[in-house]
């Protein structure tokens, strides 16, 4: 059994600092960069190649919303065309750092509200897919399962791969909660690594509202920018090393 540990990274822009990449790329096998909408720059995003590079750590496209005030987190009205040229702009962004570092892209993993959107809107499922498969039909793309996101990459043809959320709460319908629901934001090593094992050995998580969450993962999120980061990661890692999970990229 094995499992990819990624972290959305590179989200640093200006005189804003998101996340704990120094620390937490040593300890993940995939990180989701920044690609200069809701987080990053230039310089950013070379910096975090380079960095991820020198780790060994497999590098995924993290195109968000064009909202680097609201962080990606608030919701905008893009019309389908508009997603799909904002997703695909933003992977040729960062496939040219990493062209020139003589590495590959490795998946693509929309960001925060776009993501979210993505999940229970058609439309804007398909843009983000169509884009993706223009770029390069091999790239997997990450979704969360049992939305219609799943479904339109799947019948984009792209090879999906499940992502889980150890550190951020979930509802009976398999959604994440919402970041304003208190209980929304697990910020304890010690449950994190708890609910991830769940995840990954009984395919199951409590759900915040009662109940229980059936999941399926293939790889498992730490927010870049939780506190707690690289603690949530450490036991993260541990605990599942420690019940015979390999950790590799997918």
């Amino acid at each position: 059994m094995f499992i990819d540990l990624n972290a959305d990274a590179g989200e640093s822009y200006g005189a804003f600092t998101y996340g704990h990449d120094q620390e937490i790329f040593p300890l993940v096998t995939s990180v989701n960069l920044a690609c200069g909408f809701h987080g990053g720059s230039p310089s950013r995003m070379r910096e975090a190649v380079a960095l991820a590079k020198a780790h060994g750590v497999a590098v995924g496209a993290h195109p968000g919303f064009p909202d680097l005030v609201g962080f990606g987190r608030r919701e905008m009205a893009l019309s389908p065309e508009e997603v799909y040229a904002d997703v695909l702009y933003q992977i040729g962004a960062l496939h040219a750092f990493l062209r020139a570092e003589g590495l590959r892209l490795h998946h693509v993993k929309p960001h925060g509200a776009l993501y979210l959107k993505a999940c229970r809107d058609r439309e804007t499922a398909r843009a983000i897919a169509e884009a993706v498969k223009a770029f390069d039909p091999e790239v997997p793309l990450v979704v969360l399962p049992g939305t219609v996101y799943e479904e339109e990459a799947r019948k984009a043809g792209l090879r999906v791969v499940l992502e889980a959320f150890p550190e951020r709460a979930y509802l009976q319908n398999g959604q994440l909660a919402p970041r304003s629901l208190p209980g929304s934001w697990i910020t304890d090593p010690e449950e994190a690594a708890r609910r991830a094992l769940r995840m990954v050995l009984e395919g199951k998580v409590e759900a915040l509202d009662g109940g229980e969450v059936a999941v399926r993962a293939e790889t498992l999120c730490i927010h870049g920018d939780n506190p707690r980061g690289p603690e949530l990661v450490r036991a993260v890692r541990r605990a599942l090393e420690e019940a015979g999970v390999e950790i590799r990229a997918f």
